[in-house]
């Protein structure tokens, strides 16, 4: 997939940012996050675009599962065939994205689906070695320049 422990912020000059809960506030009595909207990029190798396309009609129900589990929501991978990017946005609703991104990393099924698609990319990211690995991410953070709720 394409999620990453540090987030990288390759483009801006300010750290990603950190979420906090305040352990003694009743998790019915927080305000939900309003979400971070991510957008991320990779190249897909030409001779997977129809691999890559059926397993993701078909995603396996764990890693489903750990997306939801881990705030992530709006999820969406788009693919541009002149180019070969994947262009991926999510919105994350938590309040620890690292923390959540560990998560997401500890799930065996996610380390699997991540192992299999990341065959069928090549990293945009100078030094990125896997999804699992997380540091330097394998799929590059893009900057919102413009948004209209």
């Amino acid at each position: 997939m394409l999620w990453s422990p540090t987030s990288q912020q390759a483009e801006t000059s300010s750290p990603p940012r950190r979420e906090s809960v305040n352990e003694s506030v009743p998790e019915s009595a927080r305000q939900r996050n309003p979400g971070r909207r991510i957008a991320q990029i990779v190249k897909l190798k030409p001779e997977f675009v129809d691999k890559y396309k059926q397993v993701h009609a078909a995603v396996w129900p764990e890693v489903l599962q750990q997306i939801k589990v881990c705030n992530i929501q709006d999820y969406s991978i788009f693919h541009d065939k002149d180019s070969g990017t994947l262009f991926a946005t999510f919105k994350y609703v938590g309040y620890d994205y690292v923390g959540d991104m560990e998560r997401m990393r500890e799930n065996p099924k996610v380390r699997e689906w991540w192992a299999m698609t990341d065959g069928f990319q090549e990293s945009l990211v100078p030094g990125a070695k896997s999804s699992e690995s997380g540091d330097p991410a394998w799929w590059k953070e893009v900057e919102e320049v413009f948004y209209l709720p």
